[in-house]
């Protein structure tokens, strides 16, 4: 069963507070260890906030990294003890990662990665290609010339992040291109489904999508942004279609994969066994 859902708008505030459910252990942390208070992060005002952002981008970089597996359990203790941190800022690190559609929480049971369906996965391109294609045709040959700085500065900076091997910088900097994009046509609506649905894509492509294939990404957009320039309104609309159909193909292949059992490998021993 899929642990994720198709995307929608956002409808909450954007810093939720913890929810109880959480981590599905209470149990006493290791004497003398950060995580020996687990209901209260035990800082102050702007150096609680300072761990909580150092427990973000740790867990945030793990999962665009491809460490966390789908399905896996993120538990409140074993964190923080990694993290050299209190439970309660774990709590509230996952609260806002499954805000943003990066872990899913379930009650009584915790926090866990994504494991999503191919069915979640085709929903999730599939309004991607809706959404960014609209947007596309709005603003093709409308931009003006210092949001088209913009995006060529941001596109120098995807070349030289996948220059240097950064895979989750890099993964982190394609989607934030689109959201820049999307940001453009100045619809807040837009912006919060553009966020949902992206961050649901660059887990996907972390998950599932080999890091090599990263390279296309600052290629691609350049040329999207040299057809935004020109106006080349169709031209730009096939080519950021085609980009989104073969991301969503590899993450598929790749997920597809990861979904079926090899049989024959797995009994391969059994059957050898019966042969003598």
């Amino acid at each position: 069963m899929s642990r994720t859902a198709p995307p929608s708008a956002p409808s909450v505030p954007s810093a939720p507070s913890a929810p109880s459910s959480v981590g599905a252990s209470r149990a006493e942390a290791a004497p003398g260890s950060a995580a020996d208070h687990p209901d209260d992060d035990g800082t102050p005002g702007s150096a609680g906030q300072q761990i909580e952002a150092r427990v973000y981008a740790a867990i945030s970089q793990a999962l665009l990294s491809g460490k966390l597996r789908p399905g896996m359990p993120l538990r409140e203790r074993n964190l923080a003890q990694a993290l050299d941190c209190t439970r309660g800022a774990v709590r509230k690190v996952l609260a806002r990662l499954g805000f943003e559609g990066k872990l899913m929480l379930e009650p009584n049971r915790g926090a866990f990665v994504p494991q999503p369906s191919l069915d979640d996965i085709r929903q999730t391109y599939r309004a991607r290609r809706v959404l960014e294609t609209g947007v596309i045709a709005s603003v093709c040959g409308q931009l003006s010339g210092a949001q088209l700085a913009v995006l060529d500065a941001h596109v120098a900076s995807e070349a030289r992040s996948h220059a240097d091997g950064t895979h989750e910088r890099s993964i982190r900097l394609a989607g934030e291109f689109h959201l820049k994009l999307i940001g453009m046509a100045d619809s807040a609506e837009l912006d919060a489904f553009a966020h949902a649905l992206v961050a649901k894509t660059e887990l996907y492509k972390a998950l599932y999508d080999p890091a090599e294939f990263i390279h296309c990404a600052p290629t691609e957009h350049a040329r999207l942004v040299g057809q935004l320039r020109d106006g080349k309104t169709q031209a730009a609309i096939a080519l950021a279609t085609t980009h989104l159909d073969e991301l969503e193909a590899r993450v598929l292949t790749r997920a597809a994969a990861a979904e079926t059992p090899d049989f024959r490998a797995i009994f391969a021993e059994a059957f050898a066994g019966a042969a003598l």
